[in-house]
C-alpha cells in the first residue's frame, strides 16, 4: 500500500504540472496579439487575413474542448494530458518554422487542438482524485492561471518581441516547457478515467464539431462597428443558422444514442438538468465579463490619456486581482460552497464594473475599480462553476467541463463585437459634441478644422489638435473628444455591470433548482 504522504506529494506535483500547462496554453492567444502586425508583415498578408491566426486558434479551442473532455473520461486524463501538451508543442514548433501563411494557419490549428483540452483535463483530474473539501483551492489555482494568462498575454508578448526581435521566439519558448511537462507528467501524474468505457460517439463528435465551427465562424464575422447590419450578412447569419440547425440535429441524435445505452459526446439527459443549464448560462456570462477586459488598454489610452506604449501595463492590477480572486474563490468554494461563491462573485463584479462609468475619472480611481472588477470575475474562473457542473454530471465530468468551457468561449468570442459597438457609437458622437461645445464658446465649427477621429487613434488627432492656434478652441475640442469617447466606454462597462447582475439572477435560480432536486 502506498504511503499517504507520497500520494499527497504526487498530487501536488500533478496540480503544479497542470497549472503550468494551463498557463502555457492560455497565454498563447494573448502573446500573438502583440506581434500580429509583425507576423502579417513577414508573410505579406493584410490585417483581415492576418486575424485568421487568432480566429483559427479560437475555433480549434472550441472544437477540441468538449471532445477532449470526453476522450479523457474514456482513455485516461494522464494519457490525454501528455498527448495534448505534445500536440501543443508540435504546433508551436511548426508555427515558428512556417515558411508560408497557409502553413502558419495549419500550425496554429494544431496548437489549438493541443492546448484546448489542458484546462479540462486538469480540472477533471482534480475532481476525480481530491476530496471535495480540497477541490476548490486546486480548481481556483487553475482558474487563476487561466485568467492571468489571458490578461497578461499581450504584455508578455510585447516583452518577448522587444527582447528577441523576432516573433518566432514567441512560439519556440513553448518547446522546452512542453517537453518538461510531458516528461514530468509521465513520472508524477497518476492515471484516472471514468469507471465505464463505452464505444466513442464518432458521429456525434463530427456533428458537434461542424456545429461549433459554423456558429463560431459566424460570430467571428460580426462587425462591432456595424453590429446590427452585419448580422444580416450571409456569412454571419447563414453560418449561425447552419450551426444551430446542426446542434438541433445533434440533440436528436444524442437522445437516440442515450436511449440505446451508448455513450453520447453530449449527454441529452445532462442538458435537461436545470442546475447544469443555469451553470452553462453563468459560464456564458463569465465569458462576457472576461471579454470586457480586452478593452482596458484602449480605455486607459483613449480616456485616461496613457501613452499607447504603456497602456498594456495598466492591465497588471486587474490581472493580479483576478488571480487572487480565483484563488480566494476556490478557498471560499471549499468552505461555503459554489453557490455562495458565485453569488459573491456577481456582487463584486457588478460593483467593480459599475465604478467605471459612475466614478472613474483619474488613474488611481481606475486602479481601484479594475482591481475590484478583476477580483470579482476571478472568483468565477476556476472553482465554483466547475464544481457545479461536476456535481450535475456525476461520472461524465470531462464532458460537463468541456461543455462549460465551450459556452464560456462562445461568450468570450461574441461579447467583443457587442462591446465594440459602444466604442464606435462614442466616436460617432464626437462631431456633434465638438460643434455644440464650440457654439457654447462662441465659435463656429464651419470655420475651424475639426480633427479626423474616424481611425479611433488618439495619437493622430492629438497631433492635429496642436495645429489649432486658439487655446480655447483646442480645449473645447479636447473636452468634446474626452466626453464622447468616455461615453462609449461608460456604456461598455455599464453593460459588464449588467452582465454581473444577470450572474446574480442566474445563480439565484440555480440555487432554487438545486434545492428542489435535493
Amino acid at each position: 500500500m502506498e504511503n499517504p504522504k507520497s500520494l499527497e506529494g504526487g498530487q501536488k506535483w500533478a496540480i503544479s504540472l497542470f497549472t503550468i500547462g494551463v498557463f502555457m496554453a492560455a497565454l498563447d492567444n494573448g502573446i500573438i496579439s502583440a506581434a500580429l502586425t509583425t507576423i502579417n508583415s513577414s508573410f505579406g498578408v493584410s490585417p483581415s487575413w492576418g486575424s485568421w491566426g487568432i480566429t483559427l486558434y479560437t475555433l480549434g479551442l472550441s472544437v477540441s474542448v468538449p471532445i477532449v473532455g470526453k476522450l479523457s473520461d474514456r482513455y485516461g486524463r494522464k494519457k490525454l494530458f501528455m498527448i495534448e501538451v505534445g500536440l501543443f508543442g508540435l504546433g508551436s514548433l511548426l508555427v515558428a518554422l512556417s515558411q508560408s501563411f497557409p502553413m502558419f494557419l495549419i500550425s496554429r490549428l494544431v496548437q489549438a487542438l493541443g492546448g484546448g483540452g489542458i484546462f479540462i483535463i486538469g480540472s477533471s483530474h482534480i475532481l476525480a482524485t481530491l476530496p471535495k473539501e480540497k477541490q476548490g483551492k486546486a480548481l481556483g489555482l487553475l482558474g487563476a492561471m487561466n485568467g492571468m494568462a489571458a490578461v497578461l498575454g499581450p504584455n508578455i508578448g510585447s516583452f518577448l518581441l522587444d527582447w528577441s526581435g523576432s516573433w518566432h521566439w514567441l512560439f519556440l519558448i513553448n518547446l522546452p516547457i512542453a517537453v518538461l511537462l510531458v516528461i514530468f507528467g509521465g513520472l508524477f501524474i497518476i492515471e484516472t478515467k471514468a469507471s465505464e468505457a463505452k464505444r466513442l460517439d464518432f458521429l456525434g463528435s463530427l456533428i458537434l464539431s461542424l456545429s461549433i465551427l459554423s456558429v463560431m465562424y459566424g460570430i467571428t464575422n460580426l462587425d462591432g462597428a456595424k453590429l446590427l447590419s452585419s448580422i444580416t450578412e450571409l456569412n454571419v447569419y447563414g453560418f449561425m443558422v447552419l450551426g444551430l440547425g446542426l446542434f438541433a440535429l445533434l440533440l436528436w441524435y444524442e437522445k437516440r444514442v442515450e436511449i440505446r445505452g451508448g455513450d453520447p459526446i453530449l449527454a441529452y439527459s445532462l442538458l435537461q438538468n436545470k442546475v447544469f443549464q443555469w451553470t452553462l448560462v453563468i459560464g456564458f456570462l463569465s465569458g462576457g465579463l472576461l471579454a470586457a477586459v480586452i478593452f482596458i488598454p484602449s480605455y486607459v489610452e483613449q480616456y485616461l490619456g496613457v501613452s499607447a506604449a504603456k497602456a498594456g501595463y495598466w492591465m497588471t492590477p486587474l490581472a493580479l486581482a483576478s488571480g487572487v480572486g480565483a484563488w480566494l474563490g476556490g478557498a471560499f468554494t471549499d468552505k461555503k460552497g459554489p453557490v455562495k461563491t458565485t453569488l459573491l462573485s456577481g456582487i463584486i463584479s457588478m460593483i467593480g464594473f459599475g465604478l467605471f462609468p459612475l466614478w472613474v475619472t483619474e488613474k488611481w480611481e481606475f486602479v481601484i475599480a479594475s482591481m475590484i472588477a478583476g477580483a470579482g470575475f476571478g472568483f468565477l474562473l476556476g472553482a465554483p462553476l466547475n464544481v457545479l457542473v461536476s456535481e450535475a454530471a456525476d461520472v461524465n465530468k470531462g464532458t460537463a467541463l468541456g461543455t462549460l468551457s465551450l459556452v464560456r468561449q462562445v461568450g468570450l468570442t461574441l461579447a467583443p463585437a457587442f462591446y465594440a459597438g459602444f466604442i464606435t457609437a462614442g466616436f460617432d458622437r464626437v462631431g456633434d459634441e465638438v460643434s455644440s461645445r464650440l457654439s457654447d464658446s462662441g465659435f463656429s465649427s464651419k470655420d475651424i478644422p475639426i480633427p479626423d477621429i474616424s481611425s479611433g487613434q488618439p495619437a493622430s488627432f492629438q497631433e492635429q489638435l496642436q495645429h489649432i492656434p486658439v487655446p480655447e478652441v483646442r480645449h473645447a475640442i479636447t473636452e468634446a473628444i474626452h466626453v464622447s469617447v468616455g461615453s462609449g466606454f461608460s456604456h461598455l462597462y455599464a453593460s459588464a455591470a449588467v452582465i454581473s447582475f444577470f450572474v446574480i439572477i442566474s445563480i439565484s435560480l440555480l440555487a432554487f433548482y438545486r434545492r428542489k432536486s435535493c
